[in-house]
């Protein structure tokens, strides 16, 4: 009884405040940020409650877990571990991205509009088109290099600006804290998709956005093991309405991945710094090669938002698309089909090197006349660069290109 008694004091003081979370750096978030050790046992990580529902001593009286769809304390410390890496105040996990971004959408009504970027996710043109359209919600899809072009789309019917930064998969950088500026004068909400810059290298929060949104199947599982979606808000009334969302429509994630999710959470500074190292190695290759036309990385300093990138990114990722000379469909092809350490396959973020191909995959949804107009041409092949060796990285872009 004695050691059980000392054991728990340890715990006590081992549980950091919330003043104290806010003080601590990103790489100390990732593995402390607002979690604590599991109440029953002092696990360390938290344990996966597969249930669904709870005991309660009396109706209502349980211990703030009821029904696994709305709470389960898995997901509850994935949630928190998202609103402390990305600097907010309230985390929820959904099923997947697209989920994520389905429960932002139904903060509108018919007839509302929204801005978006228009070089989007193929995912995200395809719900917001074949969707919310559908319920009579407008969308403006529009370039957003230059912030001054939102403005003219606004009326008063606009709710939402949707920005995605970096774009997927022309790499677009759009300035974030001009866009928030443009939100508030306006009284409209501004989303953020970070999904390829990731917590490490950006926070739109701190810039001024009102949601971020992250695909968590991405950089933040890490490991290409499972599917999961993210919000993070600040504001406490918007985290209420996200919150009734979440858990009216269901579409959550289960404590597996959740589980998976924080475990890879854990690791993200580490294997982001990596990612960034093997990019630019990668990015600065296929700019020297004779066969490649162009190569988009914001990196490079003739970037268009180059300066940009600078000032709200910490560094410039793993993502890298180029296209090759002629603009050739089966040259790409016969390109990624060659690759041997690149493995040809959706999705992005793993700790393995991946290529695709945008117009017959993950923007095949987006008619070729609108993905043409952003630049997803037949030749442009996208890269999501790994942690292995940067050298084998190359030799393998090598052998591709011949």
């Amino acid at each position: 009884m004695e050691t059980f008694f000392c054991f728990r004091c340890t715990i006590s003081r081992l549980k950091l405040e919330n003043n104290n979370y806010k003080k601590m750096k990103f790489n100390t978030k990732t593995i402390h940020g607002k979690q604590k050790y599991d109440p029953a046992y002092g696990a360390v990580m938290p344990p996966i409650y597969q249930t669904s529902t709870y005991a309660q001593s009396t109706p209502g009286g349980h211990k703030g877990f009821a029904y696994s769809r709305s709470h389960n304390p898995t997901r509850q410390a994935l949630e928190n571990a998202f609103a402390s890496i990305e600097n907010g105040a309230f985390g929820l996990a959904f099923g997947s991205g697209l989920a994520a971004i389905d429960a932002v959408m139904k903060l509108l009504k018919s007839g509302d509009e929204v801005i978006s970027t228009n070089d989007l996710y193929g995912g995200t043109y395809r719900l917001f088109t074949s969707i919310f359209e559908g319920f009579g919600i407008k969308f403006h899809f529009i370039g957003m290099q230059n912030v001054a072009n939102i403005e003219d789309y606004i009326n008063d019917n606009t709710k939402l600006i949707w920005v995605e930064t970096p774009t997927n998969p022309m790499m677009t950088i759009i300035d974030i804290k001009a866009t928030a500026a443009i939100a508030e004068k306006h009284k409209l909400l501004l989303a953020v998709d970070n999904t390829f810059a990731t917590p490490y290298l950006q926070q739109p929060l701190d810039l001024g956005a009102d949601i971020v949104m992250h695909s968590a199947t991405k950089y933040i599982g890490g490991h290409s093991d499972l599917v999961l979606g993210a919000l993070v808000v600040k504001d406490k009334e918007l985290a209420d309405q996200l919150y009734f969302i979440q858990n009216a429509s269901g579409a959550i994630c289960g404590p597996q991945d959740a589980f998976l999710a924080l475990r890879g959470i854990k690791t993200l500074h580490v294997r982001m710094q990596r990612h960034c190292e093997n990019g630019k190695a990668v990015a600065e290759y296929l700019a020297s090669h004779p066969k490649v036309e162009k190569v988009y990385w914001p990196g490079f300093e003739d970037h268009p938002n180059h300066d940009i990138a600078k000032s709200q990114m910490n560094d410039f990722g793993g993502m890298v698309s180029f296209t090759t000379k002629g603009n050739n469909y089966e040259e790409a092809i016969k390109f990624v089909e060659k690759l041997k350490i690149f493995t040809l396959a959706e999705s992005l973020g793993g700790v393995e090197s991946l290529a695709g191909h945008p117009a017959s995959m993950t923007h095949a949804s987006i008619p070729k006349k609108e993905r043409e107009k952003t630049g997803v041409v037949d030749s442009l092949i996208r890269l999501s660069v790994g942690i292995e060796d940067e050298e084998d990285l190359v030799s393998d872009l090598k052998q591709a290109l011949g």
